[in-house]
């Protein structure tokens, strides 16, 4: 750590480091500001895709939260980016909401159910049946399979749902066909964001609360790490992992002084 350069750049998860259930975690707020006070780069990372930036702007807003919309990356962007960079004004079956569709949209594919290059598959509290059944006849017939994120659950206020991660197991099995996941662990998802910010990872930081997406993409994308004790990963945790993150702290307000 001593003989690594001053960090130039900030990648930060969002739920469980800057906020818990809709509740702002002390020092966010903080931390952001002198963020946009020294005009450091940085983006606030998520791997839900059912919100677009503008809408998850406006939702830490009425948090206390003044974050950018070009400073909010989620998985619905990388995948979208991943897909420009790959096959430039595609097709997609997309299963998702406005976070994944906008996304997709804005770089020129054409959403649709006819012979499309990929099945797309996102966050969605609406996950159905015919919807499902339609990805698997579809990449049967050689539409390429692409997942925003695995996350196996996401949190609601009455406890976890099924999330990408879990829904892609179902089509997996009914096709034997895995998908490309373009969210975290995917260290893509930090490539691109760094690419966005026109940062290099050897000056860069990422920061979160779970060691098995957070810190292992951070990782891999050969940027400093650090984990915030807030969220989903424990103290007692990490010693479970064969990895470890740069530095452990209790929460983002530990951070402040380092901006």
């Amino acid at each position: 750590m001593a003989d690594r350069k001053p960090i130039e750049s900030w990648l930060t998860d969002m739920d469980g480091v800057l906020i818990h259930e809709g509740v702002p975690i002390p020092g966010a707020d903080a931390f952001i500001k002198k963020l946009r006070e020294t005009g450091r780069p940085f983006l606030v990372l998520t791997n839900n895709s059912i919100y677009t930036p503008r809408d998850l702007h406006a939702r830490l807003r009425r948090m206390g939260l003044e974050v950018p919309i070009e400073n909010i990356w989620t998985s619905a962007l990388a995948t979208a980016q991943f897909l420009e960079d790959q096959r430039p004004n595609g097709s997609a079956y997309v299963i998702g909401e406005a976070g994944l569709t906008t996304a997709l949209h804005d770089i020129g594919y054409v959403l649709t159910d006819h012979e499309p290059d990929y099945v797309v598959l996102g966050e969605t509290r609406t996950y159905s049946f015919e919807a499902m059944t339609k990805a698997v006849r579809l990449i049967n017939n050689g539409a390429r399979f692409i997942g925003t994120n695995p996350d196996e659950t996401g949190p609601s206020a009455e406890g976890p749902l099924p999330a990408t991660g879990a829904v892609a197991a179902l089509i997996t099995k009914a096709t034997g066909k895995h998908p490309y996941f373009a969210g975290k662990p995917n260290p893509l998802m930090m490539r691109t964001g760094l690419n966005r910010l026109g940062a290099h990872s050897e000056v860069s930081a990422m920061i979160g609360d779970r060691m098995d997406t957070d810190v292992l993409a951070g990782m891999e994308a050969g940027m400093r790490t650090f984990l915030v004790l807030t969220g989903l990963t424990g103290a007692d945790q990490v010693e479970d992992f064969p990895y470890r993150p740069s530095q452990v702290v209790d929460s983002i307000a530990d951070l402040v002084d380092l901006v």
